[in-house]
């Protein structure tokens, strides 16, 4: 199977039809997606809602289903101060209906306690529909490196609280791909791909990841020694959105096409 797949933000808000079809034009095999796009859109992309829009969720599927191409990882789910998980399970039944194989969600609530135990709630609900959750780290996150990941997993007991490895985090917050090799295969259930220069480019972390990420190789984390690390069943998304190659004229499917295929490379040679 195609280990390597889209990541929302590449896309830029892409209508999930269209980014469907990108996604197996480029021999893609999965996507992630959230149920609205998200709230920057330099492609001046239409604006859609697989929430309100009963058709287009029947689209969707059928284009999947047509295409090849599933849903790894639905997110919209963050640990947030004043947001309780348990509210959220029309959301869950939306993803579960997509066919996701997780839920994605980050640790934004500076309450620590509260959001283990958010994660935790989160984790059983999404187990009742068949998924599992991953949790993403970075740098300017509550939850903010390896170790305070693997300790939030372990507060969930649950073998369905899993990782979802970024490169840039990983790197950006001190890691290595020693440890990434170090951990039980067994916890790593997402990874996503891009690269970056080693000191930011942006005083604003943020602004940073979510639109000017690198194409693999542009950069200079250490990408073939992170995919080799990976166990060789999981999953890939290429997660490269940048948005000053966009207003420079190129196209989402150009950036993800070099992007894709730098990605590749990295995959076929680990």
């Amino acid at each position: 199977m195609e280990r390597l797949g889209l990541d929302l933000m590449s896309a830029f808000g892409m209508p999930p039809v269209e980014y469907v079809q990108l996604a197996a034009d480029l021999g893609c095999s999965h996507v992630t997606t959230g149920f609205e796009p998200v709230p920057w859109n330099p492609c001046g992309f239409r604006r859609w809602s697989l929430r309100e829009d009963l058709a287009l969720r029947r689209d969707t599927l059928a284009v999947m289903a047509d295409r090849g191409v599933s849903v790894s990882v639905v997110s919209g789910f963050s640990l947030r101060a004043g947001v309780d998980v348990r509210d959220l399970g029309g959301d869950m039944d939306l993803a579960a209906e997509l066919g996701a194989r997780q839920l994605g969600t980050v640790g934004m609530d500076r309450d620590i306690p509260r959001a283990l135990d958010q994660l935790a709630a989160l984790t059983e609900m999404a187990v009742q529909r068949g998924m599992a959750v991953v949790l993403d780290y970075a740098p300017h996150q509550a939850i903010n490196s390896l170790e305070g990941a693997c300790a939030a997993l372990r507060h969930t007991g649950s073998p369905h609280a899993l990782l979802s490895l970024d490169a840039m985090h990983v790197f950006r917050s001190g890691g290595t791909a020693a440890e990434v090799a170090a951990l039980d295969p067994a916890l790593i259930g997402y990874a996503q791909i891009c690269d970056a220069p080693w000191v930011a480019s942006d005083a604003d972390y943020g602004h940073e990841a979510m639109m000017e990420r690198r194409v693999p190789g542009d950069g200079e984390l250490p990408l073939a020694d992170f995919v080799a690390a990976l166990p060789g069943e999981v999953l890939i998304g290429v997660e490269v959105p940048i948005v000053s190659e966009v207003e420079a004229g190129r196209s989402v499917r150009e950036i993800l096409q070099r992007a894709v295929a730098a990605s590749r490379r990295l995959v076929e040679t680990a």
